[in-house]
C-alpha cells in the first residue's frame, strides 16, 4: 500500500466557485486541491486529485486506485451519488477504502438527493462541511479511522 490518497470528483465540480456558491461555497476545486496538498504533507500522505464529468472515468479511476495500492479514495461523485449503480459496484469490487465526500448535506436538500448509492458501499461519509469535508475525510484516513 502506498501513502497516496486518490481524490476523485464527479460532474460539474469543475465549476466550483461559480456554481451555486450559496450551496457549494466560493472555493474552486483548485483551492480545495491546494488545501488538501498542504494538509496531506503534514500527514505523510500524497494527494492525487482528479475531476471528470464522465461516470465511466470515475469507475476506471477506482479500479486504478486499487491496482496501484492507494491508501484510500475520497470520492465526491456529485450527482452520480444518487444515480450510479456502476459506481456502487466499482466500490464493492475493490478493497481500497472509499470515503464519500459532499460539500453540502444531501439529506437537507431535494428528496431525490436523499439516496446515496455511494454511501451503500463507502467506508465512511463526510458531508455538510463545505470544503472542510475533504480535509475531515483526509484526516480520517491519516488517523486510521478509515
Amino acid at each position: 500500500m502506498t501513502n497516496t490518497v486518490y481524490v476523485l470528483n464527479g460532474p460539474n465540480l469543475n465549476l466550483l466557485g461559480l456554481r451555486e456558491p450559496d450551496i457549494y461555497g466560493s472555493q474552486t476545486l483548485d483551492d480545495i486541491a491546494g488545501m488538501l496538498e498542504d494538509r496531506a504533507s503534514g500527514l505523510d500522505l500524497t494527494i492525487d486529485m482528479r475531476q471528470t464529468n464522465h461516470e465511466g472515468m470515475l469507475v476506471d479511476w477506482l479500479h486504478e486506485a486499487q491496482a496501484k495500492g492507494a491508501r484510500a479514495v475520497l470520492l465526491n461523485a456529485a450527482a452520480y451519488t444518487h444515480t450510479s449503480i456502476a459506481l456502487l459496484d466499482a466500490i464493492k469490487a475493490i478493497t481500497t477504502p472509499v470515503v464519500e465526500v459532499h460539500l453540502s448535506d444531501p439529506k437537507t436538500r431535494e428528496s431525490f438527493r436523499h439516496t446515496s448509492f455511494i454511501g451503500m458501499a463507502a467506508t465512511k461519509t463526510v458531508e455538510g462541511h463545505g470544503a472542510d469535508s475533504y480535509r475531515i475525510a483526509l484526516e480520517a484516513v491519516a488517523s486510521g479511522e478509515v
